[in-house]
């Protein structure tokens, strides 16, 4: 009917606009940005999102307070550990409590312990965080977290404006303020660190697989800290940047069922060789030759 496809023209029109947000938005993907690009974001969130600086640093030198107030510099928590770092503000009204409940709901299930293994670096970026307000934030989720040595693990930092912006700027965290709400529109993730202080992954929303925060920490530590299970699972799995999850390589998974197989059978012959081959008859006479 002729009014039937003069209705369904703008239905097209939209869909072909949606499919090309959503082509641009992979594209950017790929590049590791987790954001579409600036011109399709909503009004208010054109400078919200998160753009992946893999293998770059983190600035050694930035300066911020702990929970206690005391001044300290990033690199005072690099050294031979990584370190998983997280980017919040105390005051939000939900959001970053849920990324913390996430972190901590997953850190509990990790047999790696915060302090011992690795460090956990919680830093706010809103300037007017103040280290009370941290304090109060970190005995929360300590007393959550519920492991001995976690308070001297985890840290919660506040730090002034100009060295929020040097962080957020390496890390390619990107958020806004409102001024009419008062709040910061902000994307959720959270970066795993080598113990130089390198970014080596992300890890989008507020949910968190343990089973990918352990590899993570296996493969940032170099080694460090894990098994041979890890080992073998991080020879079987890689990390997807562009959905900061951890994925089967299925080529290498054939290649250890195929060794597999070839023990089990090469073990077999070897038993059937050392017993020799069974000559008495039915009757336990011998068999004629």
């Amino acid at each position: 009917m002729p009014g039937a496809k003069h209705n369904s023209r703008p239905i097209l029109t939209v869909m072909f606009i949606l499919a090309l947000a959503a082509a641009a938005w992979g594209q950017g993907m790929t590049k590791g940005i987790l954001s579409p690009p600036a011109n399709l974001r909503p009004p208010g969130l054109k400078n919200v999102g998160i753009e992946q600086h893999l293998d770059e640093p983190i600035p050694r030198g930035l300066e911020f307070r702990d929970e206690a107030g005391r001044a300290v510099k990033l690199g005072d928590y690099f050294g031979d550990k990584p370190v998983i770092l997280s980017l919040v503000y105390y005051r939000c009204p939900m959001l970053c409590s849920e990324v913390l409940s996430g972190l901590e709901s997953s850190l509990r299930v990790l047999k790696f312990d915060v302090g011992e293994d690795f460090e956990v670096l919680t830093v706010s970026f809103d300037p007017h965080d103040t280290p009370e307000i941290a304090t109060a934030k970190k005995a929360e989720y300590i007393r959550r977290y519920k492991r001995a040595g976690a308070a001297e693990g985890w840290h919660f930092l506040t730090g002034s404006q100009e060295s929020i912006d040097a962080l957020t700027r390496a890390a390619g965290f990107q958020y806004g303020y409102d001024p009419k709400s008062g709040q910061f529109a902000h994307t959720t993730a959270i970066m795993i660190l080598t113990p130089g202080g390198k970014i080596a992954q992300y890890y989008f929303g507020v949910d968190y697989a343990p089973k990918d925060l352990r590899l993570g920490l296996v493969e940032a530590s170099q080694g460090k800290i894990g098994n041979v299970v890890d080992e073998l699972l991080l020879y079987c799995y890689h990390y997807d940047p562009a959905t900061g999850k951890y994925g089967a390589i299925i080529s290498r998974i054939l290649q250890l069922s195929a060794a597999a197989t070839i023990l089990i059978l090469g073990g077999l012959l070897l038993i059937l060789f050392r017993r020799g081959p069974a000559n008495p008859g039915l009757d336990g006479a011998p068999r004629a030759t």
